[in-house]
């Protein structure tokens, strides 16, 4: 009788050992990666709103898509040990400045790395705080060169989808709406490289893009590409990561929230798994 009692509860065992392994948040669990986002978050109050949006909304977006996500403003952590933890790393607002963090972060992209800079973490411009010094990260890598210039205030773009057979741009359309954002132009012109595969540009229905008061701060014409990646490296870079700030009536109070997007998060989201290679 023991025998013949067992056997129904050792078969109810299994079959709860095989829901529990194909139910989501198992699924979710072993899929899991880690994203580690460095910032530095101490200049120009539309940068340091970004950062604490993202580090308010990333944790939800990786809990639902399978990623943990942590942050530091120690850049010291850019070294092979640390690193080594890690599938994608951010960098929300500006770059590495020591050499020894410099070569650390090059050779965690050169060993396969995953890597997304967001808006000002491309910046350089000789003379200014952050000089062009560093050629690999800006002239190769990112294959930008300089900032030229910038639209002004920030605002709402259409965004053209250059390559709709990237997984980076699965489900976004041939167009979408972006958040309210400063947008760059470059020193170099992105197309005329052929490591680069652009993602998103200004759609031209965009312009006039910007408001002034400065006319050569409004975009009436030209391409600008606002996202792409090297082919050589598992890498993206996105434009957005400037919120809106009330700096005209001196009250500083948010105007606009980078993640308060849905199609700009799922380009995001996709960019995240892609770079980690996971599939959504």
């Amino acid at each position: 009788m023991k025998y013949q009692f067992g056997k129904p509860l050792a078969i109810l065992a299994v079959i709860l050992a095989m829901i529990f392994w194909l139910t989501p948040a198992h699924a979710q669990q072993k899929a899991g990666f880690k994203v580690i986002a460095f910032f530095t978050g101490a200049n120009d109050r539309a940068h340091i709103s970004f950062v604490h949006e993202a580090n308010r909304r990333l944790p939800e977006l990786g809990k639902k898509n399978g990623f943990s996500y942590d942050s530091t403003t120690n850049w010291d952590n850019l070294n092979a040990e640390f690193l080594s933890q890690y599938q994608v790393v951010l960098f929300l607002d500006t770059r590495p400045e020591k050499p020894e963090q410099r070569a650390a972060f090059r050779k965690y992209m050169e060993n396969g790395g995953g890597w997304i800079g967001f808006h000002f973490a491309a910046f350089a411009l000789t003379p200014s705080a952050y000089p062009q010094n560093w050629d690999w990260y800006h002239d190769q890598f990112l294959g930008s060169g300089q900032y030229k210039s910038n639209t002004w205030r920030p605002t709402s773009a259409t965004l053209k989808v250059e390559d709709a057979q990237s997984p980076t741009t699965k489900g976004l359309g041939a167009t979408f709406k972006a958040s309210p954002n400063e947008w760059y132009r470059w020193e170099k012109d992105l197309t005329r490289n052929p490591d680069i595969q652009i993602l998103l540009s200004i759609d031209p229905s965009s312009f006039p893009l910007g408001t002034g008061p400065k006319q050569h701060e409004i975009w009436h014409s030209g391409y600008y590409p606002v996202a792409w990646t090297n082919k050589k490296y598992k890498m993206l870079y996105m434009n957005m990561g400037h919120n809106d700030i009330d700096y005209e009536n001196k009250t500083n109070k948010e105007l606009s929230f980078t993640f308060d997007n849905d199609m700009q998060n799922q380009f995001l989201v996709n960019s995240i798994l892609w770079l980690a290679n996971r599939k959504k």
